[in-house]
């Protein structure tokens, strides 16, 4: 490598893909934003910190093998060929679905792509999910029922820039992505049960109680129709199913929108005004209106309020949602989901099936139908029927999953659990076999951030001697499992080029998207079909992907919430600024342990007083799955009825103990957000 080089890249960390300049000088690595249009030249702490994780101590540099209590390195050839031992064994016993793979919406659109034809080629399973369906599904499925295609954005992010009013539904978007609140200039209207960073620059905050997000947006939709500012010729010329929502939001009048959520009758007429009266306006929704057991409802009842105000498919207005993985949106498209092949085509489609068969060079009914969701997956894992080995890329289940202390035992049964991953996670450490594989500034690749523009990662550096990239992995334990190995390139512009051709005529069409396109600094929103086009960094303009044109109202309403005396509290999670997902890669970087290196529970004094708490105790925070301790901080801005955790940290802090096995019956989406606890001292001992 040269003395010093430089690469134009994007960062490790969120959808917004914040670009950077990395600049190896000396063998020590900086990080300084770009002039990208998503972040202008700015960055957040952890962007900032990106490059203390090519350094991390505990970095994975050779394979390892569990023997008896440990895991010793060895060779790949020693690690690869176990693995394939035993998948063949397992599958000759338990047939194909006994081998299950969980991938990431952290990877690159080429890993992404060529994980899901590993395992349904190389593996024939129909097991395959990934941490996606954890973040993004609820609004991908009221958005693809809704518009007739689902991208996160359907504008791009500089749009925002000239909105008079913004809606935000559950997201907090100054501690997620902070280079974001740059371009939210105008008044925020902030739907949350915190009083987090994004809502006190709001010029509005409502703050419901968890999980009554829907009954609120119903509410809003009410208030437009009864207040005469819903666009009536919008709604005829442009959408369908309006008379059958309104049926269901004509119940919920705004007094007993307040009764249900906790939201005054007057902050709820007033955020209808802003929007309404607004120019240019647009209602965005996040994790903590989705992540629900109802949470494609919650969704869809958001659309319904920007449908009904016509701001979707016309400039200076529309509905979006706020991706939170790094390449969620990109991770979702290409085939890693149960029920899909690249390109965003459903795997149950016969035309989807013979399209992505031509490419493979196999027969359709080759292909696998479609697999469990990834809770479901976790969750059968070991049991009679369900798989006996997981093959994990990208992804920390232990710390991220639902019901986590359930899930941990389950991993805990299979006969062989596979890791991929370059830091030792919580997941590896159960491993039976860990891989070592590159990382973001060792590599090169695409990822598609949350506005459908699709980017170039670059590589900086070489990885360390011992370490191989996730591609390399699939081809060589493709081989040993008998496949060509020619069908599995291991270089990512080879299999990027494999990748557009059958996203070919797919809602995600790259068809005529290329690295040199890219490379060119060319800026190109899918779906792009051919070389000749430009790309389409605004949808629905001339039409929504439906084929009448049309965007659907959905006729919504919320499920009736149960009170329970021994748990009268309710817990939700979310993220901090300081640290990223489940934690596994931010928590080795000391500055930002240094800001946020322990979990917490925010609590109001009020209701820490009747507990016997005080700022500063331990608590245990338990419900009806298991309990969780954390340092209590008393936060006057609380709703008394609410207590808030962050979820990155492992352990006995790990959030996700209280959480629970609800998922939405559409897209799968765990109920994160909304589990009723108990707070009390934690007993020392």
């Amino acid at each position: 490598m040269p003395e010093r080089r430089t690469v134009a890249t994007h960062c490790p960390y969120c959808a917004l893909q914040c670009g950077t300049r990395l600049t190896r000088e000396r063998g020590v690595v900086s990080v300084r934003p770009d002039d990208f249009p998503v972040n202008r030249g700015g960055l957040c702490r952890k962007g900032w910190t990106a490059a203390e994780l090519l350094e991390v101590p505990d970095r994975l540099r050779r394979p390892m093998l569990r023997r008896g209590d440990e895991l010793v390195p060895v060779g790949w050839d020693t690690a690869l060929d176990t693995i394939a031992d035993e998948i063949e064994r397992i599958r000759a016993e338990h047939g194909a679905d006994a081998v299950a793979v969980f991938g990431g919406g952290g990877l690159t659109n080429e890993k992404a792509y060529l994980l899901g034809k590993f395992a349904r080629l190389a593996l024939g399973t129909s097991q395959i999910d990934y941490n996606g369906r954890f973040c993004m599904s609820s609004a991908a499925a009221a958005g693809t029922a809704a518009f007739g295609i689902d991208r996160g954005l359907p504008f791009p992010v500089t749009d925002l820039s000239g909105a008079n009013a913004v809606l935000l539904a559950g997201a907090n978007p100054a501690e997620t992505m902070p280079p974001l609140m740059q371009h939210l200039t105008g008044d925020l209207i902030v739907i949350d049960p915190r009083r987090t960073p994004t809502a006190e620059r709001a010029a509005l905050h409502l703050q419901p109680a968890p999980g009554t997000d829907l009954a609120l947006a119903l509410g809003l939709l009410h208030i437009a129709v009864v207040d005469g500012v819903a666009d009536r010729d919008y709604i005829a010329e442009r959408t369908t199913g309006f008379e059958q929502a309104w049926q269901r939001a004509v119940a919920w009048w705004p007094e007993r929108v307040e009764r249900v959520t906790g939201v005054p009758v007057r902050d709820q007429h007033a955020a209808v005004r802003m929007l309404a009266a607004a120019e240019r306006a647009y209602v965005l929704t996040g994790r903590g209106a989705e992540q629900h057991g109802d949470g494609t409802d919650t969704a869809a009842g958001f659309i319904n309020l920007a449908l009904a105000l016509g701001l979707p498919g016309r400039p200076g207005g529309g509905y979006g949602c706020l991706t939170g993985q790094g390449n969620g949106q990109g991770g979702r498209e290409h085939g890693q989901k149960a029920d899909q092949l690249p390109g965003y085509r459903r795997i149950d489609d016969p035309a989807a099936r013979a399209h992505i068969a031509r490419v493979w060079g196999v027969a359709p009914d080759e292909l696998p139908g479609p697999g469990r969701s990834a809770y479901e997956l976790l969750d059968a894992l070991g049991t009679e029927n369900g798989p006996r080995a997981l093959l994990v890329f990208g992804s920390n289940p232990v710390v991220s999953a639902p019901r986590s202390a359930h899930i941990t035992q389950r991993l805990s049964c299979v006969d062989l659990l596979v890791v991929a991953d370059f830091v030792p996670s919580e997941t590896a450490r159960m491993a039976d076999v860990v891989l070592p594989v590159t990382q973001w500034a060792e590599e090169d690749g695409t990822l598609t951030n949350l506005e459908g523009r699709v980017l170039r990662r670059r590589r900086l550096q070489d990885p360390p001697e011992h370490v191989r990239s996730d591609l390399r992995v699939l081809h060589d334990l493709a081989v040993r499992l008998g496949e060509p190995g020619h069908r599995y390139p291991t270089t990512p512009r080879a299999v990027f080029d494999e990748l557009r051709e059958a996203s070919a005529g797919g809602h995600a069409d790259y068809s005529g998207i290329s690295y040199a396109r890219l490379d060119s600094g060319e800026a190109v929103h899918w779906p792009c079909p051919g070389e000749g086009h430009s790309g389409t960094p605004r949808l629905f303009l001339d039409g929504f992907a439906h084929p009448d044109g049309r965007a659907r109202f959905a006729a919504v309403e919320p499920r009736d919430a149960a009170c329970d005396t021994e748990f009268p509290l309710t817990a939700t999670t979310g993220r901090l600024l300081a640290q990223y997902q489940s934690g596994a890669q931010t928590r080795r970087v000391p500055a930002l342990t240094e800001v946020a290196g322990e979990v917490f529970v925010e609590i109001h004094p009020d209701t820490a007083a009747r507990a016997g708490l005080a700022d500063g105790m331990s608590a245990r925070i338990s419900s009806a799955r298991g309990s969780a301790v954390a340092r209590v901080r008393l936060v006057p801005t609380m709703r008394p009825d609410v207590v808030f955790l962050p979820f990155h940290f492992p352990g006995a802090g790990r959030a996700n103990l209280l959480t629970g096995d609800a998922l939405d019956p559409r897209s799968r989406m765990p109920e994160f957000k909304a589990s009723a606890v108990r707070v009390e001292p934690e007993v020392a001992g």
